[in-house]
């Protein structure tokens, strides 16, 4: 008997089924295209993304067979907008993704409520979150009828093909990340969808992140799963992780739980990390746009590295950077600066300059964006006590990264068995939510495949995090 897992990423989608032990018993992932209509944006096909869903669900069914299936989890990348006309389910445009930034512009005509946003959602008023996303799709699209269409995220957009129509609803995690619900009374605020003049009827139905949302449609795999957990991905790697954890994916994503305490800051956003039985809990997070992205973009753009693997041979092949350091602002700079005027600029080039320090650097910048996100925690929650750093994604199977993180921190940071946390997280919570697991035993799951310790001076851990900062603010001037 397992829990099926649906993760549903920026760069592809993966399937994992799961034992009542916590084992992988079957996995699969398909990666999707990435389309960058123009520079700063960036957007995917939702139609694409809902045919790799599909392959990946029916390989692992092949594996394991459709009745060992007792629920099924959804975790998605967060902000990115898809809206679709109900009576086709065919969307109206491309996916406009998290990363996407046209409407940076469109944001100064609500400069003035930016307040107001932060103060309801948590959230900063930014091209990142859906609300701008949704409201340039309704003044760009021509000829579209306001009675018909459905927004999702993309966990609303799969739910509604899973049940072939018959679901359109989201969870509070994913919900806290549009811009338009209030994170204290958890529904749409009727001043914020007057604000952007959006539609409510539009909008998905917001339920616990715990609980059941429908039945997968029998006709597509053989079996009527039932689907009992949605969360979005950085909620659900902390679910799995809890405490102060960072996942390395396509962008960082630092946070650290607060529990039924919102805890405000004008640097990190405040957050709904998940609501289950009637208990909402909120998490603090810092959002950096380009992690282990600037990796993808050195094989895939600059074509210096063929696989990803390569980053850290090439690392450790240097003693230090050599005063070279690279901030991958290559779509602006998310927490704690948000700036999306900025773009990436590598510093301290010389002669001597080879592709060993690119990398090393391009490795290091994600320790260092890192390190700026949790001074700031520190600042704005001293009540938390950091003692460790609890790493997932990609990224973390990089033992230099790790290394380096744990040198720059001062904090041990501790790497799980398994890596995809955001998968293993949405996994737990719904199976809490039919009695696969009590929680407890959910969390004795969790096991440790790495503990990194600092072995930097606290001298020399702030004489390489100075440079960063100088080089940083030399962008920002």
């Amino acid at each position: 008997m397992v829990i099926l897992s649906l993760d549903l990423g920026t760069t592809g989608n993966r399937a994992i089924a799961f034992s009542i032990d916590g084992k992988v018993v079957a996995e699969s992932y398909k990666e999707f295209p990435q389309i960058f209509p123009k520079p700063g944006w960036v957007e995917h096909d939702p139609m694409v993304i809902w045919e790799s869903v599909l392959h990946v669900v029916s390989d692992v069914v092949k594996k394991i067979g459709a009745d060992s299936i007792q629920a099924v989890g959804i975790t998605n990348q967060r902000e990115t907008t898809v809206v679709w006309d109900k009576r086709t389910g065919i969307p109206v445009h491309n996916a406009i993704v998290w990363q996407c930034r046209r409407t940076a512009e469109m944001c100064a005509r609500y400069e003035s409520s930016k307040e107001m946003i932060k103060q309801k959602t948590g959230l900063f008023l930014d091209a990142y979150f859906s609300a701008t996303k949704i409201r340039w799709i309704l003044e760009n699209v021509p000829n579209l009828d306001l009675d018909y269409l459905a927004f999702g995220t993309i966990d609303s957009w799969i739910l509604w093909q899973l049940t072939q129509g018959k679901v359109h609803a989201t969870d509070t995690s994913n919900a806290s990340r549009t811009m338009l619900l209030n994170i204290r009374t958890l529904s749409y605020d009727d001043d914020l969808l007057k604000l952007f003049d959006i539609p409510k009827s539009i909008l998905p139905e917001v339920k616990e992140s715990g609980g059941f949302f429908g039945d997968v449609d029998a006709a597509l795999f053989g079996k009527a799963w039932p689907i009992m957990a949605i969360l979005g991905d950085q909620q659900a790697s902390l679910f799995a992780q809890t405490g102060l954890k960072n996942t390395y994916g396509t962008g960082l994503f630092v946070a650290a739980s607060t529990g039924s305490k919102i805890v405000e800051t004008d640097r990190l956003i405040s957050t709904v990390a998940f609501s289950f039985e009637g208990k909402t809990e909120y998490a603090i997070e810092g959002s950096v746009f380009v992690g282990g992205s600037v990796i993808q973009w050195l094989r895939d753009g600059l074509k210096i590295i063929k696989t990803s693997k390569e980053t850290e041979t090439l690392a450790l092949s240097l003693s230090s950077n050599e005063g070279v350091y690279f901030i991958p602002a290559l779509v602006g700079l998310g927490a704690p600066y948000w700036r999306s005027d900025v773009r990436g600029q590598i510093v301290g080039l010389t002669r001597g300059t080879s592709v060993a320090h690119i990398v090393r650097a391009a490795l290091e910048s994600l320790a260092y964006q890192t390190r700026d996100v949790v001074e700031e925690l520190r600042r704005v929650f001293p009540a938390f006590a950091y003692t460790k750093l609890c790493v997932d994604g990609g990224a973390c199977k990089n033992n230099f990264l790790m290394q380096f993180q744990a040198d720059i921190l001062g904090l041990e940071v501790e790497r799980p068995m398994v890596t995809e946390t955001t998968a293993f997280g949405v996994a737990g919570l719904a199976g809490m939510a039919i009695g696969f697991w009590t929680e407890a035993e959910f969390r004795a799951l969790r096991l440790v495949d790495r503990v990194f310790s600092p072995a930097l001076s606290v001298e020399a851990q702030d004489a390489a995090y100075s440079g960063w900062l100088v080089s940083v603010k030399k962008l920002l001037c």
